[in-house]
């Protein structure tokens, strides 16, 4: 739905003075998409992409006997297939706004505007993520529905998550999609990544294993992770105000919340070619009859999008309490 900003609602800042540096907007960091593979669909072609997966073959540890050819092994693949959806919003700005108000309101709009389509597919990634298969729950819990307050993200609930991933061959993490190109990637020091709220740093900070990043950022070749505040066992968690969390939903409508812990290639998002995202401006008068005495100009987003989880083995979903369940 699309949003107005119209003049009478700043006639107060017409008639009154008031300081011209606004105030900054209370913005999250979203990084739910900086792990993912980018495979984009070229234009004109097509809106589902498909990922293909060959599954490992198992040792051949049997000798093989003079002369005689043995019988060989089958390559089995795996399709996975995603259809790239349109995602987009914009605001109207009216010519009496733009008479009247000394803002530089097309840019601040222009910003708020990136701001909501950053949110926009990070929660669509954030939904993919907390509904893989692979999930734990804390302490004695087998379901969502017994974590109580009292079971809250411990070292060792992140070592057997670690194990886990291990077992099922997961890699660590070696590279990081750009956050400010959103393609490109940069390296880090290989680790299994995890994703944690404000919440649950309150809590890992009172475990005597955790290492806060100032005490080891000195030590690492390419630099802290976006948003990056520390690290237990062989995992490097970072923080975001957009973690999941299901209000009331442990026993007696204790908050449960979702930590991801992962290594690489475990997901991966696709767009169409030259579609990611884009800004659309339409000035005043290009209405046409619509808008015949040019009141009216829009700005908005438009974006094609769709994540997936590739290897349900390589990503673990944590479910527990924190101190304020």
């Amino acid at each position: 739905m699309a949003a107005t900003i119209t003049g009478k609602s700043q006639v107060a800042n017409i008639n009154s003075f008031y300081d011209r540096n606004l105030l900054e907007r209370a913005k999250p960091l979203l990084i739910h998409n900086l792990f993912a593979q980018i495979r984009d669909i070229p234009r004109n072609n097509s809106d589902v992409i498909k990922f293909r997966k060959y599954s490992a073959l198992s040792a051949a540890t049997t000798a093989l006997t003079e002369g005689i050819t043995p019988g060989g092994s089958q390559l089995a693949v795996t399709d996975i297939t995603a259809t790239v959806l349109q995602y987009g919003d914009y605001v109207t700005l009216t010519d009496k706004l733009k008479m009247e108000t000394e803002d530089p309101v097309e840019t601040e709009a222009t910003d708020v505007l990136g701001e909501q389509a950053a949110l926009t597919l990070d929660n669509l990634s954030r939904a993919v993520l907390v509904a893989g298969t692979t999930v734990q729950y804390a302490s004695t819990a087998t379901q969502r529905t017994e974590i109580t307050t009292a079971m809250k993200l411990t070292n060792a609930e992140i070592k057997e998550a670690v194990r886990t991933l291990k077992t099922n061959k997961a890699r660590k993490i070696t590279s990081t999609v750009s956050a400010q190109s959103g393609y490109n990637t940069s390296p880090v020091d290989a680790c299994f990544v995890g994703i944690i709220g404000p919440d649950t740093t309150y809590d890992l900070k009172a475990e005597t294993a955790w290492v806060p990043i100032e005490k080891y950022i000195g030590g690492l070749k390419n630099g802290a992770l976006p948003g990056e505040v520390g690290k237990l066992d062989e995992v490097r968690f970072i923080e975001t105000t957009e973690q999941k969390e299901w209000t009331d939903g442990g026993d007696s409508n204790a908050d449960v919340y979702a930590t991801l812990i992962f290594g690489a290639n475990a997901y991966g998002n696709s767009r169409i070619s030259g579609e990611a995202l884009k800004t659309i401006r339409k000035q005043l008068g290009s209405g046409g009859t619509a808008d015949p005495l040019d009141q009216r100009s829009t700005i908005g987003w438009k974006a094609s999008f769709v994540p997936k989880i590739l290897q349900q083995a390589f990503m673990i979903r944590i479910e527990h309490a924190t101190s304020f369940s």
